[in-house]
């Protein structure tokens, strides 16, 4: 399927243009305050929903409808797709870390205070663990599901739609990748939004990371048909990675080099994850426009 030779780029760079505008005042409120979590989380979740707020407004000013940002639900083997897949590829990254101690699994510290919020009395660390990783795994990923929304009403309901108009499945994915990161920047090299690890070095691996999970949510946005399946892998991502997965591991040292979003393993992982998806780039045709490339 070709792009359409009739389509222009003023969509990406109005978008582009007013979501860096209104970002910039969280990037400033998060810098100044020095935190990602500060004034409770609510610059963090202002920052979030700038992608999502600029997407309205575009779609406003382009005299287009709601409805072009994909809220349909769509066929639900892809959003639980979508909910697994992060999970998957979490449990091999930090199998990799524990196995090869790399990281050590589990954090007493860790486990001990999740005992003491239960406050269920005399029980087993097993039982607590399961219990964290059920309740947390599944309504954890609720929670979480409103502050992804905002950002992937920008993303994926608006971003990725408007680049497979112009570029096919891999440039889509690799550009809204690399924007996706650069986004990112400001808090990550001025706010705490980072790890104790020189500073190119997580810079790189949270790149590699994000570009990698780019091409999991552009072929299952554009598979699907949906928003929701970005915003239910957004979400999964987020509470089992920084949520689960990473609290739960014990730092030996060099751990950091590792673990989360700024260590090396979990990027490795979804490089694969990438590639599978990219040699699945032909089946999509159902979304006009694009190149199966």
């Amino acid at each position: 399927m070709k792009a359409d030779s009739n389509s222009n780029f003023k969509p990406i760079i109005l978008f582009l243009v007013i979501n860096f505008s209104i970002s910039s005042i969280f990037y400033f409120l998060i810098i100044y305050s020095g935190k990602l979590g500060g004034a409770w989380g609510l610059y963090s979740t202002g920052l979030m929903w700038s992608p999502g707020i600029s997407a309205l407004i575009s779609l406003k000013l382009l005299n287009r409808k709601l409805t072009d940002l994909g809220w349909s639900w769509g066929k639900t083997k892809y959003q639980i797709q979508s909910y697994f897949v992060p999970i998957l590829y979490g449990l091999i990254a930090y199998s990799m870390i524990w196995s090869f101690n790399l990281g050590n699994f589990y954090n007493e510290q860790f486990v001990d205070n999740l005992s003491k919020s239960f406050g269920l009395g005399s029980v087993s660390n097993g039982f607590i663990i399961v219990s964290y990783v059920l309740l947390a795994g599944i309504f954890g990923t609720i929670m979480n599901m409103g502050k992804a929304l905002g950002e992937e009403i920008g993303w994926r309901g608006f971003l990725v739609p408007e680049l497979s108009k112009k570029f096919g499945f891999t440039a889509t994915s690799i550009i809204s990748g690399l924007i996706w990161g650069f986004w990112h920047l400001p808090v990550l090299l001025f706010a705490d939004y980072n790890s104790d690890t020189p500073l190119w070095y997580a810079m790189t691996c949270f790149i590699i990371l994000v570009v990698s999970i780019s091409f999991i949510f552009t072929w299952l946005r554009i598979k699907s048909g949906s928003l929701w399946t970005a915003v239910i892998l957004h979400a999964t991502h987020n509470k089992f990675i920084q949520g689960i997965f990473t609290p739960l591991t014990t730092d030996n040292g060099q751990t950091e080099y590792y673990v989360d979003e700024f260590g090396i393993i979990i990027p490795l992982v979804t490089l694969g994850f990438a590639f599978y998806y990219w040699n699945k780039r032909k089946q999509l045709t159902l979304i006009p426009n694009a190149y199966n490339l």
